[in-house]
């Protein structure tokens, strides 16, 4: 099951199967590994690490076939939204107009600007650092924080399958103009798009990356169109939320960072404010359904440690 799951995502794209056959195979990977070996804490990381290998690929398929995602794409809805939310006008717009400067050679990057890029960029390392803070400091937590943690991933995903939503700078491309106008016979308005709204995570990484930057954003990137909920904003909160309960100098830093990542995620041009409204809707609805949810958790957690159990003793 191990091997099977890790080698799914690999092959997904040459094997003709359902993709929900390739991801079932890809989520068993840590159920298989916890038969497999006996409960440590290498054994407690690997299975987060089989999970986020599983999710990755769920991410990622939906942008297998850009053509078929391109045509199921909402642009719309969240503009509307956001210019609700904006008194008019999208949030992103006002901050980059208000804070963003341009010199005569293109971008001019200020220490601000730099700071909220490098926020982005830590994201990558937030989530998971904050359970292995847990894990290291307060093992009996870990099950539950992992569990909350990882749902909020996987929910997210789910719903990047069923509704591709674009984000604001998609929303401002060429891209997005051409969509419209498939869909429409027409040329779209400028109500339906912004062609001033900057990327500038990606200006400031060609910058300073130069030519490295195109390798690195082939790792991380992969699917344009997940936007709806902000996971970026769904998992930190997430995270801040599970070291307040360990501790106030811990909570204090997630939620600063949060903070930090929120007004990064707008002014940056990544997300609409609604994405992150739906990122602290998922969040909470996670946190609010787990005592519900638990006991039938702890069941599967009981089964499969049985399953080890029996295949230690056999052995």
């Amino acid at each position: 099951m191990v091997a099977a799951g890790i080698a799914a995502p690999l092959v997904r794209k040459r094997v003709k199967a359902p993709p929900v056959f390739t991801q079932a195979v890809a989520f068993a990977a840590p159920f298989g590994l916890c038969v497999a070996i006996p409960r440590t804490r290498k054994r407690d990381v690997a299975s987060c690490c089989l999970q986020m290998w599983a999710y990755l690929a769920a991410y990622k398929s939906p942008h297998d076939d850009p053509a078929a995602q391109e045509r199921r794409v909402r642009i719309d809805y969240p503009i509307v939204a956001d210019r609700m939310l904006g008194l008019g006008e999208l949030p992103t717009l006002r901050l980059q107009r208000a804070l963003a400067h341009d010199g005569p050679d293109g971008p001019e990057w200020q220490a601000m600007d730099r700071v909220l890029v490098w926020a982005h960029w830590a994201w990558f390392m937030v989530p998971h650092g904050s359970l292995a803070y847990i894990l290291v400091r307060h093992r009996k937590r870990f099950p539950r924080a992992a569990v909350m943690t990882y749902a909020v991933f996987d929910i997210g995903a789910t719903v990047y399958w069923l509704l591709p939503t674009a984000p604001p700078w998609y929303a401002a491309s060429a891209t997005a103009r051409g969509v419209l106008e498939r869909r429409s016979g027409a040329q779209p308005s400028e109500a339906m798009v912004e062609p001033v709204l900057r990327r500038m995570m990606v200006e400031y990484g060609e910058f300073f990356w130069r030519n490295g930057w195109g390798p690195l954003y082939s790792v991380f990137g992969g699917n344009p169109l997940a936007a709806m909920p902000s996971l970026h904003f769904a998992t930190s909160l997430m995270a801040a939320l599970l070291l307040a309960e360990v501790g106030p100098v811990a909570g204090a830093l997630g939620l600063g960072y949060t903070a930090t990542l929120s007004f990064a995620l707008v002014y940056l041009g990544e997300h609409y404010v609604v994405d992150l409204l739906a990122g602290a809707a998922l969040t909470g609805a996670v946190r609010r359904l787990a005592p519900s949810v638990e006991p039938f958790v702890a069941r599967v957690g009981r089964a499969v440690a049985a399953l080890e159990a029996q295949a230690h003793a056999a052995s």
